[in-house]
């Protein structure tokens, strides 16, 4: 195809090595109608289709799994709640009632081409609090999810939320601001845009197989299946939906959200992470959330899930326990 040969190529892996390595992705990404749907009922096969409509009529899909106090999920940019199956399988298995969704425009969700932005994901988030009935829930978010729970919390507050983790998020803002000088330039999220338009899917395998997981690091034990895995979760978001979500996650200022989350909350990082830099985010989000617990993991990368899973589960388990 013309303009994806080397030079286009080339151009992809500059990209990705701008800005001290970060690619943002992360992991990441309303109008009245009618209200909120509750959960789908049993099809006659007796699977169980698991959506809610929200009061645009975006459907929204979500996983739920075991039972006891609800633990609720929301994935990076451009993944899906599949991004979460470690740690839903594990903490379902210690009594837990698991729950992630794909993200309006992500996975298995329907596809809207507006709405894409982190007032509506939270109130999207909102609507499947509510068909649930979801109460004393602890809240865990990932990248573009991280910012996703802060603004839940900004504009909906804590009176169904109990704990909150922060895990490799994007908060407090990832752009380059006068208010942050520590952010990354607009000409770094430019250059995802230029990237992803020109060849989404080698960019989303581009990603995956360098700093998401920190691949690209010098005796890293690379995974082919997690590279697929990402690669597959990006490439079933909608490429508008996806594209918008850049912006959201890249140019929303959460600061007054995380000083109005009031419930203990526990911010994970990994020090050597690629696409969030520690020092613009959770250092930063940990001096603005009160009665927040920081949690550095050395040499930890974006994507601490899969390649910090057991540590992570295990700090997952003790802070829902605490």
């Amino acid at each position: 195809m013309a303009g994806h040969g080397s030079g286009a190529r080339a151009s992809r892996r500059d990209v990705l090595k701008g800005g001290a390595g970060l690619v943002a992705v992360a992991a990441l990404p309303l109008a009245g109608g009618q209200a909120a749907a509750a959960p789908a009922a049993p099809s006659a096969g007796g699977s169980l289709v698991n959506t809610i409509t929200t009061k645009d009529g975006t459907q929204i899909h979500y996983k739920d799994w075991g039972t006891g106090q609800p633990i609720v999920f929301s994935h990076g940019w451009p993944l899906t709640g599949d991004a979460w199956e470690a740690q839903m399988f594990f903490l379902a298995s210690n009594g837990y009632r698991c729950i992630a969704h794909d993200r309006r425009g992500h996975g298995r969700s329907s596809q809207p081409w507006g709405g894409n932005d982190m007032d509506t994901y939270a109130d999207d988030l909102a609507q499947l609090f509510e068909a649930l009935d979801l109460k004393n829930a602890v809240m865990i978010g990932h990248s573009t999810g991280g910012g996703e729970v802060a603004r839940f919390i900004g504009r909906h507050g804590t009176k169904r939320v109990s704990k909150a983790v922060l895990m490799g998020a994007v908060p407090p803002i990832m752009l380059k601001t006068a208010a942050n000088p520590g952010g990354l330039p607009m000409d770094v999220f430019d250059g995802f845009r230029k990237a992803y338009l020109a060849d989404r899917s080698q960019f989303f395998l581009e990603v995956a197989s360098g700093p998401f997981f920190n691949f690209n690091r010098p005796g890293a034990r690379v995974s082919q299946g997690l590279i697929q895995s990402w690669w597959r979760q990006g490439m079933m978001s909608g490429h508008k939906n996806a594209y918008d979500c850049i912006k959201a996650f890249s140019e929303t200022d959460f600061t007054e959200d995380l000083k109005r989350i009031d419930v203990p909350t526990l911010i994970v990082h990994g020090d050597d992470d690629q696409i969030v830099p520690i020092a613009a985010s959770a250092l930063l989000s940990a001096k603005l959330v009160k009665n927040s617990t920081l949690k550095v993991y050395k040499g930890g990368s974006h994507s601490l899930g899969d390649t910090a899973k057991d540590q992570l589960n295990a700090d997952l388990l003790a802070f829902a326990r605490a």
